[in-house]
């Protein structure tokens, strides 16, 4: 799986996305809530390692997600 965090303009706020290993798009969700509905991407109870892989993530570059 892979994160990009996306850059928001004006209004629009940042988001993140996630990608599967054919780079198809699977979630995208803002990058300021909270994280919930992780059970979809088989991400339950990584949520303490996820927000700090988000808060390190630098905008538009595509990274492997490892957690």
């Amino acid at each position: 799986m892979y994160i990009i965090k996306v850059k928001g303009k004006a209004k629009i706020p940042d988001y993140i996305q996630l990608r599967d290993q054919d780079f198809v798009l699977i979630a995208y969700f803002r990058a300021d809530r909270p994280l919930k509905d992780l059970h979809r991407y088989g991400l339950e109870g990584k949520e303490t390692e996820l927000a700090g892989v988000i808060s390190g993530l630098e905008f538009g570059r595509l990274q492997k997600l490892e957690i």
